[in-house]
């Protein structure tokens, strides 16, 4: 049944163009669409089955590679890691198929649009079954390939071309560094499966490196580099995150999620909110004991983290274009994910990366149908009161922004319900505040900027979401007068899928909870994450929101069945420090309990008065002003790409230009082909003056020849 899973996509990828050239594009369109909806079903069923029952197993469908000592099966592996991305990936995905045919309907593309869409779909399937790096790598640049043919599915347009060649390159710098992770990982372990590899870094015992007789320990593996001797761990840890960078947009290799923009809107909802942005997530929750063994990899993560949820959140504050908004929100979200990894809170990452997807993917989606029905207007200046036009759409983005605001009810739980309740961000992302705020107290690195940084981030997304709304949404109808007379009608095919993804931005949280990072984390996850952070943050969290304690007298920075010797005096040291200053895990001061939501409330009143105050123009000047030199700043979003422009592209095309005009035109060409061509017409022209015409010019030469041959014969 799980091969099913990832195989069904392919199928439809495989049909979509057929189907279509025979029988239509509605055939097309609802084949795909039928399909991907099976391998749903099928992943929840897996989904509560892995989590909840039979536990992790792989199936192996035939081996793939064999060459020397290097092996590697085409396996899917089922886990409770990788069946949490298959129910993200086929739920968002199933939806982002119904909805698109409704906003593709007057495309002639259709079969091909969907063929992709199924094709990305199996990629990214291939991606989280892996059993291997060499199978996950192959997922991996098939997830890059696809997006690039979705992302310039409208080719027509230069822009949208532009931005696909631009996501991919900027991918493939990630993807350098995951290829020589990949390189170095079987040259350490002499393995590319998950299992040896992370069973050695669990038992942190002896390995044979590549090409060496002898078997060494894994703590003895060092390479200098940069004057310092770094551990192979470390090595390997740091060139698996650069490709985790690149895929999921983190900052420096974040440049080209916001130009992905181009593409149709239900390839930003499925590409740059649940799936292909998550892969890199997904990858350092998948080698987690590997980052738990590498402090320096994981301390990197949480700075790189953090500058990413500030500095998109800053940038999204000064976007015009609706969509953009959305996009540098889901970078700063990823943000959270990364550093709450970083600082070992595996769960809480997983847990909001689930919860992000459906209420990011319900804004993208409402997004779209405001863009549909303004005539493809992007840009929300020219938007506003469309609360009444579009009751739907607004309700279901109103709770997509309550949720990604962190809206909830503190203090309640454990006493008076057994789980937190509010909407989705409420739950998810506050976990991760609360696990930055429990390292920061044992003293863990960059756990403090990490928390406060992140509750800056959530004032900020409060100001950019709300903001978001009230330009949409309230005030005047602001668009021209042919938009106002003739709005286009938004489909059924679109508004069905906001309805699901409504419920999961308000009850997704609510539901995840306990089996993520509550009480029945540990069994639920059985070891597909590492759970060193689990009395820190989960459930070493609160009377008021956090959660119940896994924090036990033998286990903190490790739970007892995860553990090895080398952590015990830290495992059990963590587990006085949480019985000493939190009555045994279970209690966070209130004002850390509240503030994520205040902050997100902050934002939400600096919007208000920036956009929504009775008598106000929504478009003046007001706290960031345009033209402002902080204005300008954030709207040439800190300056990275022209940083890229200065650093990169002019000196690339400066050596271009001279290689071209020197090297190959002068040079090569001069001096080749060229060059032999003009000594060949030279020689002939030369030869030609030989052949005057006159005899008496023939007369002398041949009387010359014969003086000649006289004197040499003489």
């Amino acid at each position: 049944m799980q091969a099913f899973i990832v195989l069904l996509p392919l199928f439809g990828a495989l049909l979509a163009m057929p189907i279509g050239k025979a029988s239509g594009a509605r055939a097309a369109e609802l084949t795909t669409t039928i399909l991907v909806a099976l391998a749903a079903a099928l992943a929840w069923i897996t989904f509560f089955q892995v989590g909840f029952g039979d536990g992790e197993k792989t199936i192996v469908l035939f081996e793939w590679l064999r060459s020397g000592d290097l092996q590697a099966n085409w396996a899917v592996r089922v886990d409770a890691l990788s069946a949490t991305m298959m129910i993200v990936i086929t739920t968002v995905s199933a939806l982002v198929h119904c909805y698109s045919i409704g906003y593709m309907e007057e495309d002639p593309s259709r079969p091909r649009f969907f063929a992709y869409l199924s094709l990305f779909t199996f990629a990214m399937l291939s991606l989280v079954t892996a059993d291997n790096l060499i199978q996950l790598f192959f997922g991996w640049e098939g997830v890059g390939v696809a997006s690039y043919l979705l992302i310039g599915f409208w080719h027509h347009k230069k822009s949208a071309n532009d931005a696909s060649i631009k996501a991919f390159v900027v991918n493939r710098v990630g993807d350098v560094g995951l290829g020589l992770g990949i390189m170095a990982c079987f040259f350490v372990f002499g393995s590319v499966e998950f299992d040896p590899i992370l069973d050695a870094v669990r038992n942190d015992g002896f390995v044979q490196p590549f090409g060496m007789t002898e078997a060494v320990h894994l703590s003895d593996l060092s390479i200098q580099f940069l004057d310092r001797t770094w551990s192979a761990i470390e090595i390997i840890g740091i060139l698996l995150f650069i490709g985790a960078m690149g895929k999921s947009a983190q900052f420096i290799l974040h440049t080209w999620l916001p130009d992905a923009m181009e593409g149709p809107t239900p390839v930003s909802a499925l590409i740059h909110a649940a799936t292909m942005v998550t892969a890199g997530v997904f990858l350092v929750c998948r080698m987690s004991d590997l980052y738990a063994a590498a402090p320096a990899a994981s301390a990197m993560i949480t700075v790189i983290g953090l500058i990413t949820s500030v500095f998109a959140a800053t940038v999204g504050l000064v976007q015009t274009d609706i969509k953009r908004v959305i996009a540098y929100s889901t970078a700063s979200q990823l943000g959270y994910m990364f550093f709450a990894a970083g600082l070992g809170g595996y769960g809480a990452a997983m847990f909001h990366l689930t919860t992000h997807a459906a209420f990011k993917a319900l804004l993208f989606l409402g997004a779209g149908a405001v863009i549909h029905f303004s005539h493809h207007e992007q840009d929300m200046r020219n938007m506003g009161g469309l609360r009444t036009q579009m009751p739907l759409t607004w309700l279901s983005m109103l709770l997509g922004t309550l949720a990604i605001t962190g809206i909830g009810i503190p203090f309640i739980y454990p006493d008076l319900s057994p789980f937190p309740v509010g909407f989705a961000g409420f739950v998810s992302k506050d976990m991760i505040l609360e696990t930055a705020f429990a390292e920061m107290e044992s003293g863990k690195a960059f756990a403090g900027a990490a928390f406060y940084g992140g509750l800056f981030a959530a004032m900020l997304t409060g100001f950019y979401s709300w903001r978001l709304i009230f330009l949409t949404f309230n005030g005047e109808w602001r668009a021209d007068a042919e938009v106002r007379k003739h709005p286009h009608s938004v489909p059924n095919w679109m508004l069905m899928p906001l309805l699901p993804l409504a419920l999961g931005a308000v009850v997704a949280g609510m539901f995840f909870y306990k089996p993520f990072v509550g009480k029945g984390a540990e069994k639920f996850w059985d070891g597909a994450i590492h759970m060193e952070a689990k009395a820190h943050s989960s459930d070493y969290a609160s009377d008021g929101h956090g959660g119940d304690s896994y924090a036990k007298d033998d286990s903190h920075g490790g739970d007892a069945g995860y553990a090895d010797a080398s952590q015990a005096d830290e495992a059990k040291e963590g587990s006085a420090y949480a019985e000493e200053n939190h009555g045994g895990g279970h209690h966070f001061p209130a004002w850390v309990l509240v503030a994520p939501m205040a902050a997100g409330l902050i934002g939400l009143l600096f919007a208000w008065f920036q956009y929504l105050q009775p008598g106000k123009d929504p478009l003046r000047k007001g706290m960031i002003a345009p033209g402002g030199m902080f204005y300008e700043f954030l709207a040439n979003r800190w300056y990275i790409d022209r940083l890229y422009q200065i650093l990169f592209q002019e000196p690339a095309r400066i050596v271009g230009r001279f290689l071209w005009k020197r090297g190959d035109e002068n040079t090569i060409d001069g001096g080749g082909p060229n060059g032999l061509a003009r000594l060949m017409n030279l020689g002939a022209q030369r030869t030609v003056g030989l052949q005057s015409g006159f005899v008496f010019h023939y007369a002398f030469v041949m009387l010359l020849g014969v003086i000649i041959l006289l004197l040499i014969v003489s």
